[in-house]
C-alpha cells in the first residue's frame, strides 16, 4: 500500500486495475475523506481538492477542521509497564512524557 501527504494530511492509496483508477482515503482525520484519479497528477489534485472542500465544509458549519497529528498521543499499556516506565523516567530525571518522547525519537 502506498501513502501520500498533503498539507499534513496522510492518505493511503490503492490501485484498482480493473477500473483503471487510483483511489485514496485520508487516515489521520475522523471525517471520511476520499478521492480518486486516473493519473498521478489527477490523484494529487483530487487529494488537494478534498482537503480544501473539507476545510470549506467545516468553515460553513463554524467548526474547526481536525488538525492532523496534534502532538497528543494516548496509549494503553499494562500497569506493570507503566510502573517500569515511571521508574526509568524518574531515574533519568525526566517526566514520563519526556522519557517516552525521547525513546520514540530514537526509533522513528
Amino acid at each position: 500500500m502506498t501513502t501520500m501527504t498533503h498539507d499534513g494530511y496522510l492518505a493511503t492509496v490503492e490501485i484498482d486495475e480493473d477500473a483503471g483508477i487510483m483511489h485514496g482515503r485520508v487516515i489521520n482525520a475522523r471525517a471520511m475523506l476520499t478521492f480518486e484519479g486516473e493519473t498521478l497528477a489527477e490523484l494529487r489534485q483530487a487529494f488537494a481538492d478534498t482537503i480544501e472542500d473539507y476545510r470549506d465544509w467545516c468553515k460553513e458549519r463554524g467548526v474547526e477542521p481536525e488538525r492532523p497529528y496534534s502532538g497528543t498521543l494516548s496509549i494503553r499499556i499494562t500497569p506493570e509497564l507503566h510502573k517500569r516506565v515511571a521508574e526509568l523516567a524518574a531515574k533519568a530525571g525526566e517526566s514520563i512524557n519526556q522519557f517516552i518522547a525521547e525513546r520514540l525519537e530514537e526509533v522513528a
